[in-house]
Order: C-alpha cells, then sequence, then structure tokens
C-alpha cells in the first residue's frame, strides 16, 4: 500500500515522501491517526495544497516540544514499589505508570511519548527516553526504589539489592555458629580484644 506521510515517522521517511507500507500498518496505524493519506492522484495534489499548513503546524509543535523539553530533559523521578531482597520488583513499572509521575511532577506527557520497550522489573536507577515530538526526545531518569530513603541511595549510587552470595555466606556463618558454640565464643572474645 503506497501512502504520503503527513509527518516525519521513525525508519519510515519524511513528511510528503510516498512510501510503500504493509496495508494493516497503513489501514490501522497511518491512517486512523492522520498521519498518512493513501498515494492517490487526487490525495496527492490535497496534499501540495496542505503543505504549507503542515510544516507551519509541524514548527509549531517542534518548538513547544524544545520548550518543554528543555525543562523535561535530565530530570529525575521516584516512584515506591514493593520489590524482593534481590531487587525484583512485584510487578513492573509501565509507560502508563511513567506517564503519570511525569504528568504530577509538573509537565504534560501521554504515555505513547515514552519510549519504553519493556516494562521496569529492577529496583535501580532507570533512563527513560522520552519522545516530545518526531525530531526530538529526551531522557529522564527513574529511580525505582522501595522507600524514600532507598532512593536516596540509589540516587547516590549505591548497590541495595542482597545478592544470593552475601546471603550464602551470611546464612552459612549463622549454621556454623548454631552447630560449634564454642567457635562463635572464641570468635566474640576475639573480636572484644
Amino acid at each position: 500500500m503506497e501512502v504520503i506521510l503527513l509527518e516525519r515517522i521513525a525508519k519510515l521517511g519524511q513528511m510528503g515522501d510516498v512510501v510503500n507500507v504493509r496495508p494493516g500498518y497503513g489501514r490501522n496505524f497511518l491512517l486512523p491517526l492522520g498521519k498518512a493519506l493513501r498515494a492517490t492522484k487526487d490525495n496527492r495534489a490535497k496534499f501540495e495544497t496542505m503543505k504549507t499548513h503542515l510544516e507551519a503546524r509541524n514548527l509549531e509543535l517542534k518548538a513547544e516540544a524544545e520548550k518543554v523539553g528543555s525543562k523535561l530533559d535530565g530530570q529525575s523521578f521516584m516512584v515506591l514499589r514493593q520489590a524482593s531482597d534481590t531487587g525484583q520488583l512485584y510487578g513492573s513499572v509501565s509507560a502508563r505508570d511513567l506517564a503519570d509521575i511525569i504528568d504530577a511532577g509538573g509537565f504534560t506527557v501521554s504515555r505513547s511519548q515514552i519510549v519504553l520497550n519493556n516494562p521496569i522489573k529492577t529496583i535501580g536507577l532507570h533512563k527513560i527516553p522520552v519522545a516530545l515530538h518526531p525530531d526530538l526526545e529526551v531522557t529522564v531518569t527513574l529511580a525505582v526504589a522501595r522507600t524514600a530513603d532507598e532512593a536516596e541511595r540509589i540516587a547516590r549510587g549505591e548497590d541495595v539489592t542482597s545478592r544470593r552470595e552475601d546471603r550464602e555466606v551470611a546464612q552459612a556463618a549463622a549454621e556454623e555458629f548454631f552447630e560449634n558454640p564454642e567457635a562463635g565464643q572464641a570468635a566474640e572474645d576475639s573480636e572484644e580484644a
């Protein structure tokens, strides 16, 4: 299916390009959202009359996106979620959650503008790209933690997840202490001296 693009679309083309796309992509995404027109003779003539209006609208939207992007770029946000000791979330943080968090921070962003291929499922700092305009993408930082104190520690760069090896060493030390009380008492005496 041949279509005329009404705006820049990543990995497809610039505004005004006539491209060949799969019928389902054109019929179900590009045409209903007003991102393209079918490449018929009438629509080509219609596009030529609309071209200046579309370019002006595109420049307005880009200027508005740049204004918001200059304030949003590099911002840090925090989200609290329940997680295991290893840092695995009991759930996930999705694009919808991120849009709500950014909106609560005073910026207007839709979830379709958040470029998140997979939901976030671990504790830590995550760099999230936000596409405010087809030509403009900014990055925000999201700190996912169990508590506000832990979020501050994560922001400083500390590793707050307990690793399996650390737990195994601690468990082995505890078993040794309870199986051999004299060895545990000797270790306590040496620490006191």
